[in-house]
């Protein structure tokens, strides 16, 4: 999993049909200090992020393909968590994951 910051958006008018109706949105990794590494990626939008929102990516194609149970999708990034801070070694940054269980 992939902690990143949503950048932007992409809109398309020619793509795979898969892509009709889905958001897709253009993520910064972030490292553990909370800042852009300088690396990004492509992730279809699962859970209604927007620019600007810490977001939780799976990278990794057949998990993805999983959570919208389309084995044959063109599909390797999506968003399945918007985040409000993360508390790493007892230390607090701006923001834990808002879709945690209580």
């Amino acid at each position: 999993m992939i902690l990143g910051k949503v950048s932007g958006t992409i809109h398309s008018t020619i793509n795979h049909k898969f892509y009709d109706n889905r958001k897709l949105m253009v993520v910064d990794k972030l490292g553990l200090d909370s800042k852009p590494t300088g690396a990004y990626l492509i992730a279809v939008d699962n859970v209604g992020a927007g620019v600007g929102e810490t977001v939780l990516v799976i990278d990794e194609g057949n998990s993805a393909r999983s959570i919208v149970k389309d084995d044959i999708a063109p599909l390797r990034s999506i968003i399945v968590g918007i985040v409000d801070h993360v508390q790493i070694n007892r230390y607090l940054t701006s923001y834990v994951a808002v879709h945690k269980q209580q």
